[in-house]
Parts: structure tokens; sequence; C-alpha cells
């Protein structure tokens, strides 16, 4: 676009470019193309939609060991339990018994694999959970790398979803060299987004020899990608009732599960401090955020607390007293309404307690945690604001966003200035004059990343 080039906007609505600060952007771009489990109720439910799918993939790979990669299950309410036998049978009823099945569940703490996927992925049949789940997706993912060809062409499609829902910009957090993925993608052409590329502990050596640091703004990128936080985990999850929490999960002794042994959060949190990284830390569980903030606290380190999906009271002001960041992910609240009313009894007055984060002087930066929610910033607004999404009552409405707390919690530069380059998005209607569904299916006009149109729909 030439500098003389003048656009007529006809009235629309101008605001910075929406950056979604939590994804897992190449699983994303895989689970958008994969079978959906989603919303069903028992194992039961699950293992018949896999006997269809079965018939599906075989009429598309007839003869082929191709797996079958479903997402999205969530066994926590389920009144049944999700076992290897059920996919057995599932595959044994279609003639398929060697085929693979992995399940992904909708918070990717969680997979469920027949005894064929066990097989191949040296691993123990059934429901896998936290470490062993993650070890099983990452095989999963470098099985699938293989076809480099595939999986470009899949994230580059997502990048332009991405656009056209007015996403101008990411922090990634795929379990990979992500500073190194995305300086080739731009280097290649993709140029749609602006990328802060996480780096996970397995892959900090590299990041180090390299000479890479947070902040730092990577070669040959035109400014697109920068070196983001290192993602750490303090505990689990809600669904697989692994986040670690100060009162048990109801009829059980179980509080959840502390990804570090005492002491060892405070000395990894150090250690990223002295070698110039902040710290994306994983933390659900109020007793997760509390250890977390303590952390923060005796270390000095940055950075920001992903999730806090629950926290005590106490422990609100401390975000920002220690000048520490709230990832939040809003839609999950509506995801696991249910869940936590169960899990959480009593307890989800503090649950996704945004208002209250923002009251005591937090800053939030909303993501999607795609593929756990759909990578569209205007779900996680519009979930922010209205705490619903369809007829049901507002969830815990005392916690609810303005819509202008949620927009600056998503928008990547506090204001449109003359002389930028410009991330900028045009959208039809004022946000603040919408419902919730109003907000969710923002007609996105024209998005632009450093002066460069990436969409447009005039």
């Amino acid at each position: 676009m030439a500098l003389a080039d003048v656009l007529d906007l006809d009235g629309r609505w101008l605001m910075p470019g929406l950056v979604d600060r939590h994804v897992h952007f190449t699983l994303w771009s895989k689970h958008r193309n994969r079978v959906s489990v989603a919303g069903m109720g028992s194992a039961a439910e699950v293992a018949h939609a896999v006997r269809l799918a079965l018939v599906d993939l075989e009429e598309a790979h007839r003869g082929a060991s191709v797996p079958l990669v479903a997402r999205g299950f969530q066994d926590a309410l389920w009144p049944d339990i999700p076992t290897a036998e059920a996919l057995d049978w599932a595959a044994a009823r279609v003639g398929q018994l060697h085929r693979p099945i992995v399940l992904i569940s909708h918070d990717l703490h969680s997979v469920w694999i027949n005894s064929a996927a066990a097989a191949r992925y040296g691993t123990e049949p059934g429901l896998l959970r936290e470490n062993e789940a993650f070890d099983l997706e990452i095989a999963l993912e470098a099985e699938e790398a293989a076809d480099t060809r595939g999986v470009e062409a899949r994230v580059a499609q997502a990048a332009g979803a991405a656009a056209a829902r007015g996403v101008t910009g990411i922090m990634d957090l795929e379990m990979a060299d992500n500073p190194a993925v995305w300086a080739n993608r731009v280097r290649e052409g993709l140029r749609s987004l602006r990328v802060e590329a996480g780096v996970y502990p397995q892959h900090l050596d590299a990041t180090l020899g390299r000479g890479e640091r947070t902040g730092k703004r990577l070669p040959d990128t035109g400014g697109l990608v920068t070196v983001g936080p290192l993602k750490v985990f303090a505990d689990g999850a809600l669904n697989t009732r692994t986040a670690w929490c100060f009162e048990e999960y109801p009829h059980t002794r179980d509080f959840g599960h502390s990804a570090h042994p005492r002491g060892d959060l405070q000395r990894i949190l150090a250690d990223a401090r002295d070698i110039g990284f902040e710290v994306a830390l994983h933390a659900i569980g109020d007793r997760a955020v509390a250890g977390a903030l303590d952390a923060f606290a005796h270390t000095g380190a940055k950075g920001s607390i992903e999730h806090a999906q629950l926290i005590r009271d106490e422990d609100i002001p401390r975000f920002a007293a220690l000048g520490i960041e709230a990832g939040v992910h809003p839609e999950h609240a509506l995801d696991d309404r249910e869940v936590s009313d169960k899990l959480w009894a009593g307890r989800t007055g503090r649950a996704f307690p945004y208002r209250a984060l923002v009251a005591a002087g937090a800053r939030l930066r909303i993501g999607s945690d795609a593929p756990v929610s759909p990578l569209d910033p205007w779900f996680g607004i519009s979930a922010a604001v209205h705490r619903t999404r369809d007829e049901k009552p507002a969830w815990e409405p005392g916690n609810a966003l303005t819509i202008n707390q949620a927009l600056h919690a998503t928008w990547a530069a506090p204001a449109v200035r003359v002389g930028m380059l410009a991330d900028l998005v045009a959208v039809d209607n004022d946000p603040a004059a919408l419902d919730a569904m109003g907000l969710r299916l923002m007609p996105v006009a024209l998005t632009m990343v450093a002066g460069h149109i990436t969409h447009q729909s005039m």
C-alpha cells in the first residue's frame, strides 16, 4: 500500500490490532481439521463417534495405518471411565483393530488411546495424564512433522483465518523451538502475524546458543518475530483434576498436582532471571497461583501467570504489587462452568476473577489457549464481558469486565498513532453496543500488520 493510498472506512470502528497472547499455533492449525468429540457426555458416546469416524478414515486412507486423531473430550463429569477397551471395541466393530486411535482432551492435559496406539508410541493404553500425555502429543507431532509441506500449508491457512478475525499478533507457546520455527516461516513469506515466540526448557540450550533472550528481535524477520518468555508449569488442569488447590476435590483426598518438588520452582525462576528470560508460568489452582506468586516474589523474576483460574482473595493484590501480568482465557470460564461448579463448589466466586484483578491494579492479557478454545479474540472479549455465550444466565457475573477493559487486554498497543507502522483492525459495529452473540460474530472489515493489509472484506 503506497503512502498516498487512502482507505475510506465508511464509518467503521478503527482500533489497534488484536493480539492472542497464548496459543499453540501449529497444534491449532491441525486441530481445525481433526475430528471433534467436544461436548459429548460419556465415554460410550465418544466410542460410538470414533467408530463412525474410523469408517470415514478407512475410505480416505484405505489399508494405510494412518492414526485417527480426534480432539476435545472432557471426561470430568462423565458417568463412565474412558478405557482402551472401549476404543478397541470401536475399532474391532469396523475391522480396524490395527488402527491407532488418539483422542486429545479439551485442555490438552489428557490423551485417551487404544491398544494399537500404545504399541505404536511405546506407552500404556487407556487414559494418560500430564507428562505422559504431553510425551505422547510430542511423539505424535514429531511423526506428523515429516509432512513439512502439509503442516506449513495448514499453518498458513490458520494464519489467514486469524487475520480475518482481526488478529495481528500472537504469543506462541507451542512445544517446539518456536523462535527458529517462526523466523523460518517469516523468511519463507508468512508475514501476516507478529509473533512472540515462547521457549520451553527442553529448547533452552538451543535458544541460548543463538544468543536469544526475551524481547530480542530475530534478524531477517522485519521485526515480526521476537523471543518470548520461558514457559514453565506449576500444576495441571481443572478437567483432569490436577490443578493444585488448597482444598480437596470432592469425594477424594486429592488436592491436585504440583509440577515441581518444593523449592524447584523458585530455582527455575531465578535461573530464568539470570539468563535474561521472563517466565510464562502456568498456574490454574489457587495453591499453584499462590506458589507462583511466592516464587516471583522471592526471585524478582518477571513475567506472567498463565490461566490463573482460581485465586485466593489475599493473593489478588499481589499481581500488581509484583508487576506480574495475568494471562487469562475467558472462553475457558464458559467451557468449564459446569465442571467448576462441581469440582470447585463454594469457590466459584473467586474463579476466573477478572474484575477483581483489574480492580486491584493487575494487567490482564487475554488469550485463547488455542486449540483449547478457538483462536478468535472476539470469543474471549465476549466471554470476559458477558460471562455467557448462549441462553444460560451469566456465570459469576460479578467478575465480568467492561468492554473497554476487555479490549485493552486484547489490543496490540494502547492507541492508534499517526506515523506508526500500523497494526490496525476496522470492524463494522461499535463493540460497546453488542450483546454476547453480537461480539462473537463481530464482522471484521480490515486487518493490517506493519502497514500491510492482511485481510480486507470491504
